[in-house]
């Protein structure tokens, strides 16, 4: 799986927190500074993330890694908001979205991918005359595999560029990693029609 998805095992009072209560407070503090457009209430949702992040006790490596498929995306939300809005505006958004992509990787790293699933199979429940929670359970983990997946090919991908001394091209790039989930794809679906999912 890929590193940006990484349980991290632990005894901190994060890690004992359950998943649903994990969860509820993250839809909380992103409901809060969505509609709340308060530059204290976006450095307390930071600071809360940065927080949380310590007693958790989350491996600074891991930290690294996941800041490097984050900041970029934070960087340039920010610098166009600047732009466009200025500094107050930029500050609340890529601040909250900071905030929020920190708590999310707090919550996968202290929180199995199981013990989510089953509290959205549990949430589902009332809803099984329309939705099937044990299939939703099934396809939520296969799409949270699947995003570790294509990061792994894309970090192969571009490992095996860099091996051959070529520069980087979205094309040379775009095209191997495309062809590559396409067919991890039909080998996934090969596997769930072999054991009958398709029922």
């Amino acid at each position: 799986m890929s590193d940006l998805m990484i349980y991290t095992p632990g005894t901190s009072i994060i890690h004992r927190v359950p998943a649903g209560a994990k969860v509820l407070a993250l839809a909380v503090v992103s409901i809060a500074t969505v509609v709340v457009n308060n530059p204290w209430l976006t450095a307390g949702a930071l600071l809360l993330a940065a927080t949380i992040t310590v007693i958790a006790r989350i491996p600074r490596k891991l930290l690294i890694k996941q800041w490097k498929a984050y900041l970029l995306i934070v960087v340039l939300l920010g610098g166009y908001q600047w732009l466009t809005d200025g500094p107050a505006t930029a500050f609340h958004v890529a601040g909250s979205l900071a905030a929020l992509l920190i708590l999310a990787g707090a919550i996968s790293s202290t929180t199995r991918t199981t013990e989510l699933l089953d509290l959205v199979v549990r949430c589902a429940k009332p809803l099984k005359r329309m939705v099937d929670p044990e299939r939703l359970g099934i396809t939520l983990a296969l799409g949270i595999r699947s995003v570790a997946v294509v990061y792994d090919l894309a970090r192969d991908v571009r490992a095996a560029q860099l091996a051959r001394g070529l520069g980087f091209s979205l094309r040379a790039f775009a095209v191997p990693l495309v062809v590559r989930s396409l067919r991890q794809a039909d080998g996934l679906a090969e596997a769930l029609i072999a054991r009958g999912f398709d029922d």
